[in-house]
């Protein structure tokens, strides 16, 4: 594995050491022609723009399906690198280590702003599960499916900081995309990566066709009011994503920032409000519980503005 921050300016990072390296010789053109940032974005619109106009709901729901396949390499991929690299785990809790990880630090509003947006999807699968024929099984449907994706980024997540050689790199080397941590001439990394590009080009039409519907019914009362109206919003949403691309493919700041912001209003505010004012005109509503809502909204503002302090 490699350490793609190694010139940052921690210590642990200056020290980094690859541990599996390969010719180089071949992949410069291939890199200057498929750079995640600079090209891939532009190469992805001729591909993506297309999907986002369509109009049937249940096409993006059995085409997202596919994406499991990625998942499931995913999962293979990182076992199989664990296997190899072995268990690199440290605990030195009397003396003073370089490589020592804390289980707190004063950083730990990025997680929240990242577990935001997971309680904010639930906007979405809203949406989704509109459109299914049996709603009667929304529940054990829904449960099942946060159990196993609940799973899966457990596993990954623990297996990857596990395995990832400290020492002699840090675990701060672990990148926010893992896959940028092996070098671009791993073979099973380089499928990992189209296998996910894949999975993105189901997910990203779903995701197009949610915020479609919740848009364009707001604004016109229809969820596909003409082939223009969506190509327009399409063009927005495919610019705002190849911008982003571009000029910050920094993938956990845009999740933690658009999580907290987003979650701020459905998370925090709206359900508070909402509640509250239904116990106000009930005539039910106690200082008690207006004190802890407002607590809870201002813990959502709180949230948000740690995001752009840490």
């Amino acid at each position: 594995v490699i350490c793609p921050s190694a010139a940052s300016d921690h210590v642990p990072q200056n020290r980094s050491v690859m541990f599996s390296s390969g010719n180089r010789t071949g992949f410069e053109l291939f890199e200057e022609w498929w750079d995640k940032s600079q090209t891939v974005p532009f190469y992805l619109i001729a591909v993506l723009l297309p999907l986002l106009n369509l109009k049937s709901p249940s096409f993006f729901a059995k085409f997202n399906v596919l994406g499991t396949v990625s998942v499931v390499y995913l999962v293979f991929l990182v076992t199989v690198k664990a296997a190899r690299l072995g268990i690199h785990l440290e605990f030195s809790w009397f003396t003073e280590n370089e490589f020592f990880v804390p289980e707190f630090r004063v950083l730990f509003p990025q997680l929240t702003g990242v577990l935001t947006l997971a309680f904010f999807i639930h906007n979405c699968v809203i949406t989704l599960l509109q459109n299914n024929r049996n709603q009667e099984n929304n529940v054990r449907d829904l449960s099942i499916a946060y159990f196993l994706v609940g799973l899966t980024y457990l596993y990954v997540g623990v297996i990857i900081f596990a395995s990832f050689p400290s020492p002699p790199l840090s675990k701060e080397c672990i990148e926010q995309n893992f896959l940028d941590n092996f070098p671009s001439d791993d073979i099973m990394s380089f499928v990992a990566r189209i296998f996910l590009l894949f999975q993105m080009m189901t997910v990203y039409p779903l995701l197009g066709y949610l915020a479609r519907v919740q848009l364009l019914r707001q604004f016109f009362g229809n969820a596909y009011p003409s082939l223009f109206h969506v190509l327009i919003l399409n063009l927005a949403i495919v610019g705002a994503g190849v911008a982003m691309a571009r000029f910050y493919p920094n993938i956990g700041g845009i999740i933690r920032y658009s999580g907290a912001t987003c979650g701020l209003a459905f998370v925090f505010v709206y359900p508070s409000l909402i509640y509250m004012i239904s116990l106000h005109r009930a005539g039910q509503l106690t200082w008690p519980a207006l004190i802890i809502h407002i607590f809870i909204i201002l813990l959502g503002l709180a949230n948000l503005i740690a995001q752009f302090l840490l």
